[in-house]
Order: structure tokens, then sequence, then C-alpha cells
């Protein structure tokens, strides 16, 4: 097991009223979003599963195997851990049977159920619910990390044009009639014609394959759309934009991205915004 980190900074945090909310876990994804939180909360308890891409270094990271998730919740509790973040990205794990502990296999069943139904939301509320029912709180990365979302504005770039803010009407429609399926956070329309539909492969694939459209199915240069689906728990599967995302808007043409004021990371917010006027995108975060 790595060594842990050593730092006088303490990663509880206090209420309004002044009570101690315990020490923060960080069960770290891919991306940039764990290395935020890592360095905004230096005494948190850093763990990610095997198989991960995580950007953490050894020296502060714990790992462990999907299939041994009794373990997790032992060494949780050792740590003095009542919070735990859920941060970057992650895939569906392969499981080995044959490495299964007694809590995975009491838990078969309720996964089984979840994955079979094919939607992503229904298996992140049962690790949501699994977490809760062993004690420890869950917290969105929004909430620990308040500036990682926008208010309702024009946040970067020129006001939208007419066209484009049809398509990003457009969009929202998209989106929302997509979301009781499970399938999507983000599109790109141009034009009144949907150009892309985000899917499992993610936004950037989805920006890639806009880019590779011939002009002659293109009306107009577009905006790219991002918003949660109905019901979502954000705490868990917040939709983000980085400065990825918008290095990919520009080679595909568009004239912004607008987001979901206050439901949708900005990360690396710091460097996002002037690459947005650097790139001339404009950059709008509408009220849901």
């Amino acid at each position: 097991m790595p060594g842990r980190r050593k730092t006088a900074a303490s990663g509880n945090a206090t209420d309004q009223g002044g009570a101690v909310q315990g020490r923060l876990g960080i069960i770290a994804g891919g991306g940039t979003l764990p290395v935020l939180l890592a360095d905004a909360y230096p005494d948190a308890y850093c763990l990610t599963f095997e198989g991960t891409d995580c950007a953490l270094p050894d020296e502060i990271l714990t790992r462990y195997r999907y299939e041994k998730l009794g373990s997790v919740f032992t060494a949780l509790r050792a740590e003095g851990i009542t919070r735990i973040v859920m941060a970057g990205a992650t895939t569906r794990p392969h499981l080995d049977m044959k490495q299964l502990d007694f809590t995975v296999m009491s838990l078969a069943p309720r996964v089984m159920k979840a994955m079979g139904t094919g939607r992503d939301d229904a298996l992140l509320r049962l690790v949501i619910s699994v977490f809760e029912e062993q004690g420890f709180s869950v917290v969105g990365a929004h909430d620990l990390l308040p500036a990682l979302t926008a208010s309702a504005g024009l946040l970067s770039g020129a006001p939208l044009s007419k066209e484009a803010r049809v398509d990003s009407a457009r969009g929202r429609d998209i989106l929302e009639g997509l979301a009781p399926l499970d399938v999507s956070q983000g599109c790109v329309v141009a034009g009144g014609l949907c150009l892309g539909i985000e899917t499992i492969q993610g936004t950037d694939a989805m920006l890639r394959f806009v880019a590779q459209t011939p002009d002659r199915l293109r009306r107009g240069r577009g905006v790219l759309c991002k918003f949660p689906k109905s019901g979502q728990d954000l705490r868990v599967d917040m939709p983000a934009i980085g400065p990825d995302t918008l290095r990919r808007a520009a080679e595909a043409g568009l004239e912004g991205i607008v987001i979901a004021a206050g439901r949708v990371l900005l990360i690396d917010r710091d460097v996002l915004l002037p690459l947005a006027d650097e790139l001339g995108l404009t950059i709008l975060a509408e009220e849901v």
C-alpha cells in the first residue's frame, strides 16, 4: 500500500454552525478534477480502483480492487472518513467473479439488476446508496469547490448570434427528449440540424466527429449544448467542460458553448475562460 502524504492541513470542514463535518475521502477517476480536489483538501484520503487512469501521484493514492469493496469501507473507517466525493472519469468494471469478497457478493443481485437496465444513472444511484448505507455522506465536487460551476450569464466571448440562440434552444429540446433514455449530456446543433450527440465515447469524440462533417451538411457554425439529464444525481455525474473541450469545439468550427448554470463543472476555470477568448468561442450559462 502506498505511503500517505504528511501535512499539517486538514480535510475536515465545518458547517455554518461550526460543527466539524469529518475527514474527506476522494474516490478518484481520470482527468483533472481529482487533482483539483486533492490540492484543495490536502488531508483527504485518496483512493482509486485498479484499471483507472488516475492522475494523482502514487504517494498519496491507495488502489483497491472492485471485487474487494469491503476493504474499501474498512479503510475509510480506519482513516476517519465521514464524507466521500466521487470525482473523475470511470468505466464500468469487469469483475473477476473468483475474487469477490462477502460485501460484493451480498450486493451482487442489486448490482446485476442495475447493470441489466443498461442505464448509467441506475448504477450510479446504487453506488451512492451503498456508501450511504455504510454510513458515509456522499457529496458533490461542486459542493466542495463552488467555483467549479457558474451563475447564469455570459462567461466569455461575444453574445451569441440569433441563429446560435435558436440552435441552443433546439439543443436543449434534443437533450430533454433523450433524458428519459439516459443517453446524453451534450449535443451539437447548427442551423437547426443536430450534428452530433454525446454517447459513451464522450464529448471530445463527438466534437471530432462534428469536425469531420462536410460543409454541404452544415447550415451554420453551431453550438455545443451541455446540460444534465433530468433527474440526474449531480453528486457523482455532473457534466463538465475543460480546455480540451474548447479546443475540440474550435476545431469543429462552433460559435460557442451553452451550459446549464450551476449544473456543469468548469474544469481549470482560470485557464478555460481566457482560452475561450483566445479561440473566439462564446461560453454562455443558462438557467435550467
